[in-house]
């Protein structure tokens, strides 16, 4: 075998000579060794360290002369305003602008005052000089006669008569002395003075913060939590953006603050109403929102901007820094185990405003509507309301929870129906079910006049499954749309229309607002109307309105996940300050088993609830057993109530039954209906006896 020889020599070496072919193998030079991480780190952090050391010095540089520059222009103008009647015509201007025209008046007469007492300063100038020269003269006259006079006491005293010219040689001797110690004072003082100068001008600018933003050091740069002052409020404006409106605050100078109201404490941060100048319209504000914010310090869901009553006029509530991201507390109907509803005189603790005040609503005949982004806390927020509500006794409940994932189960043996899934079968029983709720209200309609019925709540989690569900009946009418056939929206309609009246009221949560999933007039005919964030301006007009909109409401500006549960309402319900549509509010959050409490604390105040979790169609009926499931373990029903538990469980079998009806079929089975309290009600025990005691099957047909 031939070995492999590998020779290393210099390029220039000739090859060694060989009678065998040898080859020589010359590898590439190996590559050197990489630097150390360590090295190359340390340059980076060298390089940077230098770099930011840079920056942090000449930041320093420019701060430090700007305040000397900028010092000096304050004192300048401090000196000017103080000689010259400057600030009384900038008061002038600002009064005129805001349209006070008496502050204008009084500012006029106090700089006409100013100007007549500095004629007459300047007019005792010219004749200063003589009377001074008169004074001097005077005034040395009688120095030395008096210092002679000293000098002759001290004579005769002494018996010297050198002594007399004793005191004015004293005198002479220490005026010298002080002429000696101001020429040998004054060269440094010519030296010194501009420096001491100089440092007071900087310690004026330094005060004032008369430097850039970013030249400021960091814990005055960042402002973060920085408390709101008039000045800062006059800033934030002038540096808007609006052309007008800093164009108007410099003319007013420092007195810009005259636009702004009172700076009042309005929960976790300050409110301030602002009188724009004339030419500056609101919206060109509101439309400025995050830039306001910033120049503020603040985040943009930190400041919400309103338009109250006055004309010409916003009204910013500025948050303290960092507190709406703290929890609210907890809702009264978890703390407060004895609370009761009244849904006549009552409101629902829902929540708090952003004062921190407690936001209660008044669900008294009024619809409902709440909309807002997928899991934004819709569901929660609804539910709240419905579980306060739950605890008067009097309320009844039709649901339908079109998410079906158990968010509603806790209503279960509360509710009269509960119908849960997302399918176009459940879309199919809900609409049934509020058709239902139809027939229940024309029969409320044709009661005698002034006869009280109890509250029946329509409740639809997740409406938009219904409004887009494609499903068609036998006679090919759609369960869903927004068209004259449609059958879920004609049945929500006819409720908005008539149901206020005798106490049957519609309430929905939807998802994402379009005119698809939630038809205009379906929306318009809520009384009460909330969203949580939204995406869109657009999306935020089909959830509260036009109106609520424009004066003020962006429920698109609150933050997707970081504001769940915030939602802006506009409603009559709620206490809103005066001049504004709507009002923003933080709801109390309720978990599964703080709900499900509250329920089983409500099912104890009944007499038993049997909730059917489906509408049968089309069956043969036995109205005595369906009238013993809608009695359910309840020693006795009122008959009114049966009636309308009947209509709901099969509307086409029971929708057109009266009293009679009820009374013939109870009185052929031996469980006759009887007053009790004063009204006709029906008995469990009659019921089950008539029941055990029927011949065969007993099945008897709907129509008799």
């Amino acid at each position: 075998m031939t070995e492999n020889v590998v020779h290393l020599h210099k390029p220039t070496d000739p090859p060694a000579p060989s009678a065998v072919t040898t080859l020589t193998v010359v590898p590439d030079a190996p590559p050197a060794p990489p630097a150390p991480l360590w090295v190359r780190s340390g340059r980076s952090v060298k390089t940077a360290v230098t770099h930011e050391r840079t920056r942090a010095t000449v930041r320093a540089a420019v701060r430090h002369g700007l305040y000397t520059f900028n010092g000096g222009r304050i004192v300048a103008r401090r000196t000017w305003d103080g000689r010259t009647g400057a600030r009384y015509e900038r008061m002038i201007r600002a009064a005129e602008a805001a349209g006070n025209l008496e502050a204008a008046e009084e500012w006029e007469e106090r700089l006409q005052r100013f100007r007549a007492a500095r004629h007459h300063r300047r007019m005792d100038l010219l004749h200063s000089p003589a009377e001074a020269a008169k004074g001097v003269a005077v005034g040395a006259g009688m120095s030395v006669g008096v210092l002679v006079a000293l000098g002759v006491v001290m004579a005769i005293h002494t018996g010297h008569p050198g002594d007399v010219v004793t005191p004015l040689s004293a005198t002479i001797e220490f005026i010298a002395l002080l002429i000696r110690i101001v020429q040998i004072v004054w060269g440094p003082a010519l030296t010194i003075g501009p420096f001491l100068a100089l440092l007071a001008l900087w310690s004026v600018g330094r005060k004032q913060h008369a430097a850039p933003a970013w030249a400021l050091p960091a814990n005055v740069r960042s402002g973060e939590g920085e408390p709101i002052t008039p000045s800062i409020v006059v800033k934030a404006l002038r540096d808007l953006g609006v052309p007008a409106l800093a164009r108007a605050i410099k003319e007013m100078g420092d007195a810009g603050a005259s636009m702004l109201g009172p700076i009042t404490i309005a929960g976790c941060g300050v409110e301030v109403d602002v009188t724009l100048p004339s030419g500056v319209s609101t919206n060109e504000v509101q439309q400025r929102r995050r830039k306001l914010a910033e120049n503020l310090t603040r985040h943009e869901h930190e400041v919400f901007i309103t338009i109250p009553q006055a004309a010409r006029t916003v009204r910013l509530w500025i948050a303290d820094s960092g507190a709406l991201d703290e929890p609210i507390g907890p809702s009264p109907l978890v703390t407060d185990e004895t609370m009761t509803a009244d849904y006549t005189k009552g409101k629902a603790p829902w929540g708090q405003d952003l004062r921190g005040d407690a936001a209660a609503l008044s669900l008294y005949q009024r619809h409902l509507l709440i909309t807002g982004l997928s899991n934004q806390g819709k569901t929660v927020a609804l539910r709240s309301l419905a579980l306060w509500l739950s605890l008067d006794r009097s309320v009844q409940f039709l649901m339908g929870d079109l998410k079906g994932i158990g968010d509603w189960a806790m209503f279960d043996g509360l509710a009269t129906t509960l119908i849960q899934g997302p399918t176009d079968e459940h879309v199919i029983q809900v609409t049934e079910m509020v058709e239902g709720a139809v027939d229940e209200m024309n029969r409320r309609i044709q009661a005698p006049p002034g006869t009280v019925f109890p509250p029946l709540i329509v409740l639809v989690d997740e409406a938009q499954v219904a409004f887009m569900c494609p499903a068609k009946d036998e006679d090919k009418r759609p369960y869903g749309g927004s068209k004259a056939n449609s059958r879920y929206f004609m049945a929500v309609r006819k409720i908005h229309n008539q149901g206020r009246a005798v106490n049957v009221l519609m309430w929905q949560g939807t998802q994402d607002p379009t005119n698809e999933n939630l038809p205009k007039l379906v929306r318009e005919g809520a009384h009460t109307r909330a969203s949580l964030a939204l995406g869109t301006e657009s999306q935020a007009r089909m959830a509260l309105g036009d109106k609520a909109v424009d004066g003020g409401a962006a429920p698109n500006l609150l933050r997707p996940g970081l504001d769940r549960g915030t939602l802006v309402v506009a409603s009559d319900g709620i206490t809103i300050p005066a001049g504004q549509s709507s009002i923003t509010v933080r709801t109390h959050y309720i978990d599964d088993d703080a709900a499900k409490a509250i329920t089983d604390r409500a099912k104890a105040l009944r007499d038993g609830v049997t909730t059917l979790h489906a509408i049968d169609r089309g069956q043969e009926r036995d109205p005595l057993a369906d009238i013993a499931a809608v009695v359910g373990d309840a020693p006795r029903v009122r008959t009114k109530d049966v009636l309308a538990r009947l209509a709901t469980r099969n509307p086409d079998a029971y929708g057109g039954w009266s009293f009679i009806d009820l009374k013939r079929v109870l009185d052929d089975a031996g469980a006759e209906p009887y007053k009790s309290d004063g009204v006709m009600v029906v008995s469990r025990d009659r019921l089950t006896r008539a029941l055990a005691n029927r011949d065969g099957d007993g099945s008897v047909s709907a129509d008799g």
